[in-house]
């Protein structure tokens, strides 16, 4: 058996529980591919579970706003100093980040600064969002390893190495296996139409749009009174959440934690918190209508900034046209002569309960259209829902590491090095 201290290493970070999982999928792929590597980072459990020593649970602190990123500094600050004594002493042969932005470029400065290469997987979308700041990828990441298909020719127009390895999450989905017997006694017997309400898995994103949903099921019980709805709730937690919710709409609802695969398969139409929740709608070739509440400054920050032209990741896949301009005619899916996405999505600080719920009672009425957009999602998932991410991950780390071995460290860590301090407070 190979000797612990002589085996060859990969560093991997994940912040998120989606970035865990993806993170789990990529450790097994490399040990499937090389089992002489040892895989050591900060992730959750899942990485656990797949054979990762972590030298923390960074899942713990999934962090979303921006006050208690301040209040946790002090942690990460440690992390930061712990991951670089760790590059220094035991020279990784390469640092892979997961999502989580924010934490992860400063990882990446201190594998930058030991001289070890840096491979991003699952990227923050700056493309939507922050297109500026492109340059920390240029210089804090090797090579970006794209989840979305018009990703990587993004990346590599703006000088970052990029390749489209696909999305890790269908590499999950495909190795599901759902509760048949609950599916088929959520379906029922007749034909009243089962409508499942995804609500989101963050307790902010719970308590901003749940209550839009329920308002929709009231006014598409008031035109389909044999329509049932069902919530799927991340955890037991949320869906007690749920239940006091509830009580405020005069309508009847079940909730359900912990099978919203079942939920989504059994539906014949879902409304959904937009994220990455879409995908698995797109796995199971659902009609949703996508919708995500803000306050109104909010709404007009994000209006400001962002550059995609949807916040729906299976819509963006459908269009061949990502980024937007000021002279783009906003998107509003009610309007005729707006594009016509496979998601209809509400981004709005506005009440739009009354047309979510055209949109269920069309494809509950409509045949005709329900089985077009069926058809078009269909087509989407052979297009773009394909397996194998975590396999085209692994396999291009592990040869680029192998063709080109760690570099030789370059300088000192940059929070101790004058010279890179300039550079340092330039990012920021």
């Amino acid at each position: 058996m190979l000797n612990q201290q002589s085996a060859p290493l990969i560093f991997i970070s994940a912040g998120e529980p989606s970035g865990d999982l993806h993170g789990a999928n990529l450790v097994r792929s490399i040990r499937q591919q090389d089992p002489t590597y040892r895989i050591v980072g900060f992730g959750g459990p899942r990485m656990a579970a797949a054979g990762a020593e972590l030298l923390t649970d960074l899942t713990r602190f999934s962090i979303m706003w921006f006050f208690r990123v301040i209040v946790h500094l002090r942690y990460f600050y440690g992390l930061l100093r712990q991951a670089d004594r760790y590059f220094r002493d035991e020279r990784p042969s390469a640092v892979v980040l997961i999502d989580y932005p924010g934490f992860h470029w400063w990882l990446a400065r201190r594998a930058k600064a030991r001289g070890i290469p840096v491979f991003y997987y699952g990227t923050p979308q700056m493309w939507a969002w922050a297109p500026w700041r492109i340059h920390k990828m240029r210089r804090l990441v090797d090579h970006v390893l794209c989840k979305l298909p018009f990703e990587a020719n993004w990346y590599s127009e703006r000088g970052c190495p990029a390749t489209y390895v696909g999305h890790p999450y269908f590499d999950e989905l495909a190795t599901r296996t759902l509760d048949a017997n609950l599916v088929s006694e959520l379906r029922g017997k007749g034909s009243s139409p089962l409508i499942g309400i995804l609500p989101g898995s963050r307790v902010q994103e719970i308590e901003t749009n749940l209550p839009q949903f329920l308002r929709t099921a009231l006014l598409v019980s008031q035109q389909l009174p044999a329509a049932r709805f069902v919530i799927a709730s991340f955890n037991e937690e949320q869906a007690e959440i749920a239940r006091g919710l509830c009580k405020k709409i005069p309508v009847k609802v079940s909730i359900l934690a912990g099978h919203t695969p079942e939920v989504i398969e059994a539906s014949r139409c879902c409304l959904a918190c937009s994220g990455s929740v879409s995908l698995e709608l797109l796995f199971h070739e659902k009609p949703t209508v996508i919708h995500y509440g803000v306050h109104f400054a909010a709404y007009q920050a994000q209006n400001f900034f962002r550059t995609a032209r949807f916040i729906t990741l299976v819509n963006l896949l459908a269009t061949a046209k990502i980024t937007r301009s000021r002279q783009d005619r906003p998107y509003d899916p009610d309007d005729l002569h707006s594009e016509r996405a496979p998601f209809p999505e509400y981004l709005t600080c506005r009440d739009r309960t009354a047309d979510m719920a055209r949109w269920i009672v069309r494809w509950s009425r409509d045949n005709v259209e329900f089985d077009h957009l069926v058809s078009q999602l269909r087509d989407l998932k052979r297009r773009f829902a394909a397996p194998g991410a975590s396999e085209r991950a692994a396999s291009y780390i592990l040869k680029a590491i192998t063709v080109q071995p760690t570099p030789t460290i370059q300088n000192k860590p940059h929070w101790s090095h004058p010279a890179t301090r300039s550079n340092q407070h330039a990012d920021r």
